[in-house]
């Protein structure tokens, strides 16, 4: 059951600011991932602070200069229908189609998606965690088998979004706002490792809000897609996927960003790989290079090690698509 909270619906980023400076104040958007925390007793709530009556966090935009725009409040699901998004930026449609249900892609937003708390059963559940300030991650040891195989050390979670890992690709940077003032950051600098903080999943302050997200024009000659493997045809979350944004430049490729979901506590950058593929083509060797150098550094546990092989597959399928633009 719900413990008692106030809730109040702000008109402004203002208000909205000053109503998050009450200790225990949450932020509520499409509240597809808060109420399940609350009713979960992952956390409290004293008051709950939503965002749906701020206009200005709305809306996806197709500026003149070739940049997306999006508020934090659009839905997963007008992120998958918009014909920019569709047309320029596969890779963030691609991956808004592939998220949960019809039913929450519609209830969902995008703020809500990147900042969404792990699905651990262990964090999940009435276990007293690293990532809940206890000790222990009772993944090392349990029942593991959806769990990471990067970046691990004191905490195991993966990070559950499947449209983080896409802007990444596509080089993203995220708008924020709170009580010190307003900054954007490189998406890639927004998440955090256990290594860094394994009690929290971003850089978020205390009252601190996202904005909305900015995507740069794709340069030329550049395609990007997002493929998720998942238990179930539908609503699973990802036990590996890859969003893959590559240029290429008569037959050779001029850049490319690869960025791995399911894997890791935090959406996973495949720097090595990416470096690799550089002023190369995309031949049958250069693909199984790759391919290895994806995997390069995986400590998979008990239960997990099928993640490995399924990493390789989904870099391999991606440069074997690319190399057929």
């Amino acid at each position: 059951m719900l413990r008692t909270f106030a809730y109040v619906r702000p008109g402004s980023v203002g208000e909205a600011l000053e109503q998050l400076e009450e200790r225990g104040a949450r932020v509520h958007a499409g509240g597809t991932d808060l109420l399940g925390c609350l009713r979960d007793g992952v956390f409290e709530a004293s008051k709950v602070v939503s965002l749906s009556r701020i206009g200005e966090l709305r809306g996806i935009t197709a500026a003149p200069d070739g940049e997306l725009r999006i508020g934090a409040l659009a839905t997963i699901a007008a992120l998958a229908a918009h014909p920019a998004v569709k047309e320029r930026f596969t890779a963030l449609a691609d991956a808004a189609s592939a998220v949960a249900s019809p039913q929450l892609r519609n209830q969902g937003t995008l703020g809500g998606n990147l900042c969404q708390r792990p699905r651990c059963w262990y964090y999940r559940g009435g276990y007293d965690c690293v990532r809940k300030g206890g000790e222990t991650c009772y993944a090392i040891g349990g029942e593991n088998q959806y769990h990471a195989i990067f970046g691990g050390g004191a905490c195991w979670i993966v990070h559950p979004s499947d449209t983080a890992p896409a802007l990444m690709a596509l080089d993203a940077r995220v708008r924020l706002v709170g009580p010190k003032g307003a900054r954007v950051l490189p998406l890639e600098k927004f998440y955090l490792l256990p290594d860094d903080d394994a009690t929290k999943e971003t850089v978020l302050e205390p009252g601190e809000i996202v904005l909305g997200v900015q995507v740069p024009p794709p340069a030329k000659g550049t395609r990007s897609a997002y493929r998720k493997v998942r238990a179930r045809g539908s609503w699973d979350f990802a036990m590996a996927g890859l969003a893959w944004a590559i240029a290429m430049d008569d037959g050779r490729v001029a850049d490319a960003r690869l960025v791995l979901s399911g894997v890791a506590p935090a959406p996973w950058r495949l720097h090595a790989v990416e470096k690799l593929l550089i002023r190369q083509r995309l031949d049958a060797k250069t693909v199984a290079r790759a391919a290895a150098a994806a995997v390069v550094g995986a400590k998979p546990l008990e239960q997990n090690a099928y993640k490995v092989p399924l990493v390789r597959g989904l870099v391999e399928d991606a440069l074997g698509a690319a190399s057929r633009a």
